[in-house]
């Protein structure tokens, strides 16, 4: 089994920042692509943003410029700088990453519990 624990969320007033960090336990071979998504009362979940184990990052363009997503891969933890929020930003921040559990195995998508951002204006 894998967990995605996710800490950092909280409320914060508009311009303000927080980091997010998820860290990824259990039997774990490798993970290849780590990221975060968003989910605010009555919308579909939406991508954030993405990170590959070679550093290869992807951003919704509502976050560009804004968010900076990073990872450490020896230690399975994938971490969301959010600098600049605005109250648009609050939503439950969900993390990501698609497991193998062994070698030439199949990539298990598996989702953390989410955390809470809310931005005050």
């Amino acid at each position: 089994q894998v967990q995605l624990v996710e800490s950092g969320g909280g409320l914060v007033q508009a311009g303000g920042s927080l980091r997010l960090s998820c860290v990824a336990s259990g039997s774990i071979f490798s993970i290849d692509v780590m990221g975060w998504y968003r989910q605010a009362p009555g919308n579909q979940r939406e991508l954030v943003a993405t990170i590959t184990n070679d550093g290869t990052t992807n951003y919704a363009d509502s976050v560009k410029g804004r968010f900076t997503i990073s990872r450490d891969n020896a230690k399975n933890t994938v971490y969301l700088q959010m600098n600049s929020l605005k109250p648009e930003d609050t939503a439950v921040y969900s993390c990501y990453a698609n497991v193998q559990y062994q070698r030439g195995s199949y990539y298990y998508g598996r989702w953390g519990q989410g955390t809470q951002v809310t931005v005050s204006s």
